[in-house]
């Protein structure tokens, strides 16, 4: 294998690492919606396991979020070139983590749980935010790369 295709391949499942803690918090919350907006009896418990699912679950997208952005780099640099849609990419990418890490300090922060079923739908419009940038970084990719 050729050094393009080891970086390509590290930019590839990088990306989909980071899509899939995405994903997969976003199935632990639609799993933990009952508890955490229920009664308060439990919600303390189900609180905690959630804040420590995010703990780690921030260190697999982190390391994922780094892949990306280094092959992607070297990507550029060495092969494809830094052409429009490569530095349109890459502003999406930056325009992803700023609204996704915009909309944490606003909206999901400040949840404290029990929460009411509202409050909670903050963690819904997070991953629709999440997800509608995966989708436009994937189609500049896909269709304009």
């Amino acid at each position: 294998m050729d050094v393009k295709t080891i970086l390509l391949f590290v930019h590839i499942t990088c990306f989909a690492a980071w899509f899939g803690t995405v994903l997969a918090s976003l199935f632990l919350l639609k799993t933990l919606e009952s508890r955490l907006t229920g009664t308060a009896e439990r919600a303390a418990e189900y609180a905690l396991l959630l804040r420590e699912f995010i703990k780690r679950e921030t260190k697999v997208a982190d390391a994922a979020f780094i892949g990306v952005v280094l092959s992607g780099i070297l990507l550029a640099s060495l092969f494809h070139g830094w052409t429009f849609w490569v530095i349109l990419k890459s502003l999406l990418i930056v325009l992803q983590v700023a609204l996704t890490m915009g909309y944490i300090i606003r909206a999901i922060q400040p949840l404290s749980y029990p929460c009411s079923p509202e409050s909670f739908r903050n963690w819904y419009k997070l991953f629709a935010i999440s997800l509608t940038m995966f989708a436009l970084v994937l189609g500049v990719t896909f269709f304009l790369l």
